[in-house]
Parts: C-alpha cells; sequence; structure tokens
C-alpha cells in the first residue's frame, strides 16, 4: 500500500483552488505512528533516548499548538482509532485529529510559518502514514 506523507503540488493547487473564500476549513488528519521514530536527516531534532512515533507526534503537537492558535485554528478533537466500522479491513489508523483554520489563507500562512516548520521534522519522525482530508462546513436544508 502507497505511504502519503506530505501534499503533492497538485493536490494543494486543487485545495487552494477549491477551499480558498470559503470560510472555515476542518482538515480530518488520519495517522498511523511508526513503531519507534525515525530521525534519519533530522539530527538536530532527535531526542537524547529512542522515542516512539506516538511519543515523537507529542513532541510536535507541543510545538505545533501554540503557533495553530496564532493562526487562529484549533484543534477540535483527537483520539485513538484502530480498524473501520465501515471501510477496508487494510487500513488501520492509530490516531484521528480534527483540526479547524479559519481560512485556507489562515492555514497557508501557519503552514509556512518558520516557528512551525522548524519543528515540523517531529511529525516525519512519527508517522509511517497519514491522510489528509480538507472538508468545509454545509447544511442539510
Amino acid at each position: 500500500m502507497r505511504k502519503y506523507m506530505d501534499a503533492s503540488p497538485e493536490a494543494g493547487k486543487e485545495f487552494y483552488q477549491h477551499f480558498h473564500n470559503k470560510g472555515k476549513v476542518v482538515m480530518l488528519n488520519l495517522l498511523k505512528f511508526r513503531a519507534t521514530a525515525d530521525y534519519t536527516n533530522l539530527e538536530a531534532l532527535k531526542p537524547a533516548e529512542e522515542i516512539s512515533g506516538e511519543e515523537a507526534y507529542q513532541l510536535y503537537m507541543k510545538s505545533t499548538l501554540p503557533e495553530l492558535e496564532k493562526a487562529g485554528s484549533r484543534v477540535i478533537y483527537y483520539g485513538k482509532s484502530k480498524s473501520f466500522l465501515i471501510g477496508p479491513d487494510t487500513e488501520k489508523w492509530d490516531a484521528v485529529l480534527l483540526v479547524e483554520h479559519e481560512s485556507v489563507s489562515r492555514f497557508m500562512e501557519f503552514a509556512q510559518n518558520g516557528d512551525y516548520l522548524k519543528n515540523a521534522g517531529h511529525r516525519t519522525a512519527a508517522l509511517e502514514d497519514s491522510r489528509l482530508l480538507p472538508t468545509n462546513e454545509m447544511s442539510f436544508t
């Protein structure tokens, strides 16, 4: 199964075109942690002792939360997961994260912020695989 860690340029362009000027965006993150965090090529961030992928993700979130707040974003939900109730048996996720961003522009500012980027390597070290699905609100009427 193919692994996904970062958005492709095409996906980024489509995201911007579809969600720009449409208000708040909620990002659904599906996260699969590595058993052991992989800090290859990330020596400056590497902890003194070996840690799990989940622990590395906690380091990532500890440094990311203040940057999210500065951008007007907030974590709506973070929880453990495993198998789909409805979905492929082959996909198992360790955690789900929902983050609300004020707008696409504010999300882009956050994602390109130097204070965020200097610790984003913890995410890379932490994750074996991920999915990021942007959504915006709609009504039932």
